[in-house]
């Protein structure tokens, strides 16, 4: 009977040792790093980088340009338009980024391309926006 009351006590403890190392190596969900967002005009929304290209030719800018996506099924268009006046003029690239959630997607942030073109005049700077929040541009 003092074996099976050992038995019992070693089967208990190792089944403790075994809960407490899963416990322990399970992430828990607070420490899951967090993916950012598509921008709106919320001002906790992180808005991504705009990659552009501006390429002029005969009066008119053909710019073409890549955004990071939340995931992978974004997609990104495009509208430049032409903004200020004078000395101050610049191109605005309007990108809009939508998200299809009718079907199952890779949660992984996505390169997303998008083109467009404008006839304006030559060396104008360029600006960007997406969905409508200002974001900063690089060149690509």
């Amino acid at each position: 009977m003092m074996n099976h009351a050992r038995l019992w006590l070693a089967a208990a403890i190792i089944a403790m040792v075994i809960s407490l190392g899963f416990i322990l190596s399970v992430p828990h969900a607070r420490e899951l790093p967090q993916t950012p967002e598509i921008a709106t005009n919320n001002p906790a929304t992180i808005v991504p980088a705009v990659a552009l290209h501006d390429s002029y030719k005969k009066g008119t800018h053909t710019l073409t340009g890549s955004v990071f996506a939340p995931n992978a099924c974004s997609t990104a268009s495009a509208k430049a338009s032409l903004v200020g006046a004078g000395d101050k003029q610049a191109i605005l690239v309007a990108v809009t980024l939508t998200t299809d959630t009718t079907g199952v997607c890779l949660e992984l942030p996505t390169k997303v391309t998008f083109s467009t073109t404008l006839t304006a005049p030559s060396r104008l700077p360029l600006q960007a926006t997406i969905n409508g929040t200002t974001a900063s541009t690089t060149g690509s």
